[in-house]
């Protein structure tokens, strides 16, 4: 059965996340939502237990910088310190998480495409991985590197003071939120071969919708038990959003 987007709908960011969650168990699909989701269960589920464990310490530590003069606004502050480990710790293991997942994930793509337009991509399957392994490999490190540099600038933020109580977690969930729609759209536009600097062009032309993709994705995966589930969601969601929006940019009929 292909997939058909019904006139009705938004087809918005928060539509996509939406339909990733109804996709997840579209038939034929669910087993190749096994694989990711037990990593995502087992790497993301310790994370956290060990995070909320050290938290106690964590967080006074963080306000013990802001000056005396903002000291009026801890009431405040107080829970937005905690959001920004939060964000911080998130996209951190989400990275991690991904980068052991990425053939799983690339996999579910891939099946997930090939269901919703009923045209399956060529050289699926295990065999298709262990041959794109290296590339598969790469362009995960190719993310990482367009990664790094922009959140070691944030991160230096955080040590202002008054600036990294403040403004340094607005702007972190906003990059966080547009990473993760790279991180998830990457894996459709990765199956297509579609180069990273031409993925990110396309991703531009809808930032505002991506945004709100990525920014439901950052969300939850804050929020434990739910976190767990989101990684083989946010595929899906990605992967609708490709099918609607870029494929046809990319690929020939």
């Amino acid at each position: 059965m292909s997939y058909t987007q019904s006139p009705s709908h938004s087809t918005s960011g928060f539509h996509y996340f939406a339909e990733g969650w109804r996709l997840i168990s579209r038939p034929g699909i669910k087993r190749y939502v096994v694989l990711p989701l037990l990593v995502n269960v087992l790497l993301m589920g310790s994370a956290f237990w060990w995070l909320f464990s050290q938290l106690g310490d964590w967080i006074p530590s963080m306000m013990s910088h802001v000056p005396n003069w903002l000291q009026w606004l801890s009431y405040l502050l107080w829970p937005l310190a905690v959001v920004s480990v939060l964000l911080v710790f998130s996209y951190l293991f989400s990275t991690i998480t991904n980068l052991i997942a990425a053939p799983f994930c690339g996999l579910l793509a891939e099946h997930l495409e090939g269901s919703l337009t009923g045209k399956p991509l060529p050289d699926t399957g295990i065999f298709g991985i262990v041959k794109d392994l290296p590339r598969i490999m790469t362009r995960e490190w190719r993310k990482l590197a367009y990664y790094l540099p922009r959140a070691l600038l944030l991160l230096i933020l955080y040590f202002i003071p008054g600036i990294g109580q403040t403004v340094a977690p607005v702007l972190w969930f906003l990059f966080s939120a547009w990473m993760l729609a790279i991180q998830y759209c990457d894996y459709p536009f990765d199956n297509h071969k579609v180069s990273f600097a031409d993925m990110r062009r396309a991703l531009r032309q809808h930032k505002t919708d991506n945004l709100q993709f990525g920014a439901m994705v950052s969300l939850f995966t804050m929020i434990p038990i739910l976190n767990l589930v989101i990684l083989p969601v946010a595929v899906c969601g990605a992967t609708a959003m490709w099918v609607d929006r870029y494929r046809t940019q990319f690929v020939r009929s």
